[in-house]
């Protein structure tokens, strides 16, 4: 396999911690310069001194993906900085509390879907006008399991990764012929920051999860983070619009 990034250079947003911070250090071992991009700046700033501690080249962004303005100059910044773009895993988003349809507020749904669907929008906005000029380039949007099913609860989160999912396709479509790719992953119940706080406000929704879980444990970021950079790999040239599942079997049922 091909998982050399060497002298290329990758974006990645929400990487201060979780999939994110585990998707840019896989990244930067394998020898991309890495714009690590989100809300917290302590967080990527802190992660991004430790990977040029450890002989990496990266760069620390702050960045709300929900204001479109941060994200054009996150992606003016990254490619001022390292001088291209190549790879770009927009990963931010945030849950939303389990609650029923006719309970959810518009705000919630308006903030959720800012970040989780609007953010991603704009991140490929920016990203693809870079990879356009130079003809080439691979994206990956985080999705989720919860764009390809319904879970009672979710609808406001669901509706947000199901979004990204069509975003990915007709993107894909539009760029394929000019060798850029684009694809989506789907990560099941991973073990992040994120969903220990879900899990902590929601106790039994664990037990739910574990029965349904084949694997019989939740997945763990680097999981995702290898699957990232095989979509944006040579190796997957031939795969465009796609939603790859990461997730333990739980959508097999």
């Amino acid at each position: 396999m091909n998982l050399s990034f060497e002298n290329k250079v990758a974006l990645v947003t929400g990487a201060g911690s979780g999939i994110g911070l585990a998707t840019a250090k896989a990244f930067a071992e394998a020898g991309a310069s890495v714009a690590l991009a989100g809300q917290h700046e302590e967080s990527v700033r802190a992660a991004a001194k430790d990977l040029v501690a450890a002989g990496h080249k990266a760069l620390a962004i702050r960045c709300d993906v929900a204001d479109e303005r941060q994200v054009a100059a996150m992606v003016e910044q990254t490619v001022s900085t390292f001088g291209r773009l190549d790879a770009a895993f927009n990963n931010a988003g945030v849950q939303s509390p389990a609650v029923e349809t006719a309970d959810a507020s518009g705000e919630e749904f308006d903030r959720v879907n800012a970040i989780n669907l609007r953010g991603v929008w704009s991140c490929m906005k920016y990203e693809l006008r870079q990879m356009r000029e130079r003809g080439s380039g691979a994206i990956v949007n985080c999705s989720s399991i919860g764009g390809l099913i319904g879970i009672p609860g979710r609808a406001t989160y669901h509706a947000s990764k199901h979004g990204v999912i069509g975003l990915t396709k007709s993107a894909a479509l539009e760029y394929a012929s000019r060798d850029i790719r684009i694809n989506a992953v789907c990560p099941g119940t991973i073990d992040t920051a994120m969903v220990a706080d879900m899990l902590a406000k929601e106790p039994d929704a664990m037990k739910e999860i574990m029965r349904d879980q084949p694997i019989g444990r939740l997945g763990r970021p680097d999981e995702i983070a290898a699957a990232v950079l095989w979509l944006c790999s040579p190796d997957a040239s031939f795969v465009i619009g796609h939603a790859l599942v990461v997730d333990g079997g739980y959508t097999v049922h």
